[in-house]
């Protein structure tokens, strides 16, 4: 840790340099920026959910996990604590089934498939972009078909004012559970059209918070109620990037290196009366990436993207009255795609993309038989306009091809054994009321799969090696307004209404193996049958001439049922046709934003409604409905030079105690301070 906290002293005396150094840059001219609603492009047939600008900063949020909850249809998964594991299910199809792309690269993760967006801040993101089925653009790669609902990440791009050639941002951050998060960004202008971005981040903190902690029985008398300190959740964290960007008259590029590396405690669930627990985690990940795009003579266009990813994980239970485990796991990824669209008429356009991916698992695991996997993707897509009629469809051909090494232990899968080639249509509607008009109506079908990951397939003793995919069947109908207004207190509005049916068969889960519960293995059981409807409203406001206001609402109703087990019936405990396990029927959100002259005040409201953490929906299994309110005020300072903005956040307004997953916690009342500085 003594480097960490190195990196943390360099990073503030930077901070503290740049604030020194603002008589040598030129005044700068600050604008306020309108609250930015979710951002609907009539060029895209099924429109997104967005977050960017003043909205997505305002939002109290400390990483992308905690922004992307007050998105319609999210669920996530929060195990508590600033490096507690954060990921997002979306319509409750599963994490796996949700793709999550960095500046237009898929980020992978082939050992369990699940992306940790906590791990991602948001000091250098852009914007935020939620699509459901997949992106409404047929100009893209292949990847970019293959999910059942999708996630961009876009990181700033640099921009300069006139005379300009540099850019310095700069966070300092502390706050409760001993947080200290420095941060700095800056961009360099290297030429007419290029630039250089380089972004450094560290994370520290005790993660201890306290929790009250009570549990009711099924009679309704109290087990136990008590108050606690979390215990061994602190974290240390350092984040480094660099990017490069270009453009000409015709093409454009940009190039990206990542790096993370961690070390946290893992604070465990509170099960039989254990408070404390001593697992330990490390995480090394680097990636580096390329894009690179094209326009010929207005007709053609070609995008070419390259990936090379090594991701390092070390996890640690040195507590032997359980089970001493010290496990390395290694995951190697290289990925290469290229695009090409054709317009054949000024409104029909057709794409062909082919993407290629390798991945390979090495793991300390006794008779590990370190996998391979080869994945060619191959999609051929069109898109037609016809008047107020839009309509994209897409067919993806999936291969893939596997191989093990096959030493020592049980008779792994032959190569070959779980060689796959699956084809996937996607068909994409969408029709206008009247040119230019507010009204807008879409739909959507899409049937797609997700593979096993490798922990399914050969984690040593759980892994089943006669997996099959995991399908799912989409249907969406979907109606939108959208006006902006040129005078008068309401400048803009937008209304979305959304139904929705989806179907997920072959599901993977794990189930005891044998007659005990001691051990599991991974099975093919899951039929899960989904039916929701998702609305939301968004307003942008002027109640006065200096002053903006902007008010978003969110909400979600979802009949998530498991129909895996027809024998497990039972009127009281059995599973058949119950709500799966963690999805609510009911959740929403509530974001409000005020800004009046050099003030801002944000609001930010979360719901959860009761949800069970078993398919048998008993009141054993009952978890109890949660909400947040979160608040936060700010001001930009005067300052002649530089462009200066001072935070104060208090989430958890009302200090409510819940957990989002059984026996994990979440923080109560906390508070953060937030000094920004630009130059």
């Amino acid at each position: 840790m003594f480097w960490y906290k190195m990196i943390s002293t360099g990073l503030l005396l930077a901070l503290h340099g740049a604030l020194q150094a603002q008589e040598s840059l030129a005044d700068s001219v600050r604008h306020l920026e309108g609250v930015t609603v979710t951002a609907n492009r009539y060029q895209e047939v099924i429109p997104s959910q967005r977050l960017s600008g003043a909205r997505l900063e305002g939002l109290n949020s400390f990483s992308v996990a905690d922004a992307i909850r007050y998105f319609s249809g999210v669920q996530i998964k929060d195990y508590g604590g600033v490096g507690g594991l954060k990921t997002v299910d979306l319509r409750s199809m599963g994490t796996n089934h949700m793709g999550v792309f960095y500046d237009g690269i898929q980020l992978g993760n082939a050992q369990n498939g699940q992306i940790d967006l906590g791990k991602f801040s948001l000091d250098n993101i852009e914007e935020i972009s939620l699509y459901n089925g997949q992106k409404s653009e047929i100009f893209q790669p292949a990847k970019d078909f293959g999910s059942a609902g999708t996630i961009y990440l876009r990181t700033r791009r640099p921009r300069f004012e006139e005379g300009k050639p540099l850019n310095l941002i700069a966070f300092a951050r502390t706050g409760s559970f001993g947080l200290l998060n420095p941060s700095l960004l800056l961009e360099i202008k290297t030429g007419r059209s290029s630039a250089l971005s380089l972004n450094a981040e560290y994370i520290g903190a005790s993660g201890k918070y306290k929790f009250r902690y009570r549990k009711v029985l099924a009679d309704g008398t109290t087990a136990w109620d008590t108050t606690a300190v979390r215990q061994n959740g602190d974290i240390g964290s350092l984040r480094l990037e660099g990017g490069a960007n270009g453009f000409t008259e015709h093409s454009s590029w940009h190039a990206k290196a990542y790096f993370f590396d961690s070390e946290k405690g893992i604070p465990g669930a509170i099960v039989n009366n254990v408070w404390k627990r001593s697992q330990r985690q490390w995480d090394r990940n680097f990636f580096a990436q390329g894009s690179f795009r094209r326009q010929f003579s207005g007709r053609a266009d070609l995008l070419a993207n390259i990936k090379l990813a090594v991701d390092r994980m070390r996890y640690l239970n040195p507590d032997t009255t359980l089970l001493y485990i010290d496990n390395t796991f290694v995951q190697r990824e290289a990925y290469a795609s290229l695009a090409g669209k054709y317009s054949l008429l000024p409104d029909w356009d057709i794409n062909l993309s082919a993407d290629y991916q390798w991945n390979r698992l090495d793991a300390s695991l006794q008779d590990f038989v370190r996998p391979r996997r080869h994945t060619a993707l191959v999609a051929l897509a069109t898109a037609l306009e016809w008047k107020r009629l839009k309509v994209q469809a897409s067919l993806l051909g999936t291969y893939v091809f596997e191989s093990v090494d096959g030493r020592g232990g049980e008779a792994p899968a032959p190569s070959g054994a779980n060689d796959r080639r699956e084809y996937t249509p996607a068909v994409f509607l969408s029709y206008r009321s009247r040119p230019e008009g507010p009204l807008l109506l879409r739909a959507f079908c899409k049937r797609i799969f997700r593979m096993p990951t490798f922990n399914d397939l050969y984690y040593t003793d759980i892994g089943n090696v006669a997996l099959r995919p995991e399908y799912t069947v989409q249907y969406n109908l979907g109606l939108l307004f959208e006006k902006e207004y040129g005078r008068g207190m309401l400048s803009g509005l937008s209304l979305r209404a959304d139904a929705y049916y989806n179907e997920v068969t072959d599901k993977i889960v794990a189930v005891p193996k044998g007659n005990g519960q001691f051990r599991w293995m991974m099975m093919n059981l899951g039929y899960v049958e989904i039916r929701g409807l998702e609305l939301s409203a968004n307003l942008a406001l002027r109640p006065a001439e200096s002053m903006q206001l902007g008010l978003g609402l969110n909400y979600t109703f979802q009949r998530a049922q498991d129909f895996s087990s027809p024998s497990d019936n039972d009127a009281e405990a059995g599973t058949w046709g119950r709500q799966i396990a963690y999805i609510p029927r009911h959740n929403g959100s509530a974001v409000a934003n005020l800004n009046w002259k050099r003030w801002d005040v944000n609001y930010s409201f979360a719901y959860v409604g009761k949800r069970y953490h078993n398919s048998s929906n008993i009141r054993e299994n009952l978890e109890q409905p949660w909400y947040t309110h979160d608040l936060a005020l700010s001001r930009q300072l005067g300052l002649p030079k530089l462009k200066c903005k001072l935070s104060l956040e208090v989430n958890n307004l009302l200090d409510q105690q819940y957990d989002v997953v059984l026996n994990y916690p979440m923080p109560g009342r906390n508070w953060k301070m937030i000094v920004r500085v630009e130059m």
